[in-house]
Order: structure tokens, then sequence, then C-alpha cells
């Protein structure tokens, strides 16, 4: 028991290092454009997620769309039918482990959504509400 129990243990480490990695970098970026920031909030980050938008190729969509509302579940992706493994990392201890890869999959995401980059306020919000998931 006590073997299974250490690289449980460490996996669970390095993943609220790379998550703290990450929020820390946003929250820096959020404080240059606006001093008063206290903090990623997840109500708006489900807002973000959830809400409707004409995204790549004139269609409407949400991150939903792809990832369904339970985080836990696996999606599909609407544009080339793969399968998406569940978002949240208590589903799916392979997400939010690289800050390199959830860079790419923000950026990948927010374009096909939104047509647009994600704002570091976005981004930490979004991330919040998806970790608390």
């Amino acid at each position: 028991m006590k073997i299974l129990l250490i690289p449980a243990l460490l996996l669970n480490l390095s993943f609220a290092a790379v998550l703290d990695d990450y929020l820390g970098s946003l929250k820096q970026e959020v404080i240059k454009e606006n001093p008063s920031f206290t903090g990623f909030d997840t109500k708006r980050g489900e807002e973000i997620f959830t809400s409707k938008h004409i995204g790549k190729k004139g269609k409407e969509i949400s991150c939903t769309t792809c990832h369904t509302s339970n985080l836990s579940n696996s999606g599909e992706n609407t544009f080339t039918g793969k399968t998406i493994e569940p978002l949240s990392p208590k589903a799916n201890s392979k997400r939010f482990t690289q800050i390199k890869e959830i860079e790419k999959w923000m950026k990948r995401n927010f374009n096909d959504v939104y047509n647009r980059e994600g704002t570091a306020l976005e981004k930490g919000d979004v991330t919040t509400y998806i970790i608390n998931q």
C-alpha cells in the first residue's frame, strides 16, 4: 500500500506545482494591466467555458461543445471527430501537468471558440473553473 501512495503523492505535488507556476505567471500578467486584481474566479471561468460564440468555421460553439458540461466525461472534437479525454484533472491525471501543454491547448481552444487568443485573466479564470470540477 505504501508503494502506491508515494507515486500518487509525488504526482499530486507535481500537478500542484505546475498549476501554481502557470496561474502565478498569468496573475503577474493580469496585475500589470489591473493592479487591483484580487484573484481568478471560478464563476467567471464557468461563464467563459459555457457561453456560445460563432467560432472557427462560422459555427456556434462553446467549450462544452467538445468537452461536454461534465468535465469528468470524455468529449468529441466537433471539427475532427476525435475523442477528447476528460478535461477534469480529477478524472484524468494527465491534465494540467505541463505548462507548455496547457498554453498550447488554451491558445488553440480560445481560437476555436472565440476566434482570438484568450487574455491572461480569461485563461486564469477558465483554468480555475476546470480544476475545481
